[in-house]
């Protein structure tokens, strides 16, 4: 297995226009890990989805969904007693989204060490990626989140966490003690440049963080993203794309990352793939949906408008 990852995936609707005025709405799903799995799947890994669905309608839609875009849902666990958490997206203006959450209590936030641990002793993936929003979910996720990344990377797995914060679902001081202790594990960090404070409190956060970890990746939407390793700093701008939509645009970018990893780029390389990842997603609306396949990668590199006869 190329890539393991694990936590909440919703079933999302989205208009296109305020949601209180009613009319249109898209169907289809939701979760910053599930999009990081189908970007890397249709880049070409294997990859594999671990969580916990209602056993309801949306649930189904889930599974069926990362089925089709082949990511493997076998550690996917249906619940009898929980609900398919659900996110309701709406736009009062062009690109400002509004989110809404109703996930509390959901069947993902019953996550357990146990199902973790097993899936990696399964499935020995080279990648594990985390986000800081699984650990938010519940005191059960959080446990179930540190107990996957000490168990993968005591086996030689690399781990990869994106900060990923939520205001909605608990406060910095928490999100900061949470992500804190993942840390240890964690080869490569994906953080914005407004997030690096959850990760240290040092002046100089990436030097303090490079004394943790391998890879400290930070992303600053339209001006690029860095990539500082102790063998230096590397920055590639934003590529020039009319910009549609920014939700999941980080995931698109981690997804880019990820995969390069998986194809043993060069660190340049890996930052190319996942600025390019990360254009693709603005430029279409939806979380995961203009994710590119291996064969798109090139696209970006014609002129707006070029048809392709």
């Amino acid at each position: 297995m190329d890539l393991l990852t694990l936590g909440e995936t919703m079933v999302s609707v989205r208009t296109a226009r305020p949601m209180r005025l009613g009319g249109d709405a898209h169907l289809s799903i939701a979760g910053s890990e599930s999009n990081v799995a189908i970007g890397v799947a249709r880049l070409g890994h294997d990859v594999t989805w671990l969580s916990a669905v209602g056993n309801d309608e949306p649930g189904r839609l889930i599974q069926r969904t990362l089925r089709a875009e082949n990511v493997d849902t076998t550690y996917v666990r249906f619940s009898d007693d929980s609900f398919t958490g659900f996110i309701a997206f709406d736009q009062p203006t062009h690109d400002i989204t509004r989110v809404s959450y109703h996930r509390r209590g959901s069947a993902a936030s019953t996550l357990t060490p146990d199902e973790t641990t097993a899936a990696i002793n399964a499935t020995k993936p080279n990648l594990l990626h985390v986000t800081g929003i699984t650990p938010a979910l519940s005191d059960t996720a959080r446990a179930s989140t540190l107990a996957a990344v000490r168990m993968a990377s005591a086996a030689g797995t690399q781990v990869s966490l994106d900060v990923n914060y939520r205001a909605r679902l608990w406060s910095r001081p928490e999100a900061a003690a949470a992500v804190r202790e993942l840390l240890p594990h964690v080869h490569t960090v994906f953080a914005s440049d407004d997030e690096l404070d959850l990760l240290t409190d040092a002046a100089d956060p990436i030097a303090d963080l490079l004394t943790k970890v391998d890879h400290v990746i930070v992303t600053a939407g339209g001006k690029g993203a860095w990539a500082h390793s102790t063998e230096g700093t590397i920055h590639r701008p934003a590529l020039p794309v009319t910009v549609v939509d920014s939700i999941g645009a980080g995931d698109a970018f981690v997804s880019g990352y990820l995969s390069a990893t998986l194809d043993n780029l060069s660190p340049e390389s890996r930052l190319d793939r996942a600025t390019t990842t990360g254009a693709f997603c603005v430029t279409a609306y939806g979380d995961w949906e203009s994710l590119p396949t291996r064969e798109d990668l090139t696209l970006l590199t014609h002129t707006q408008g070029t048809a392709l006869r």
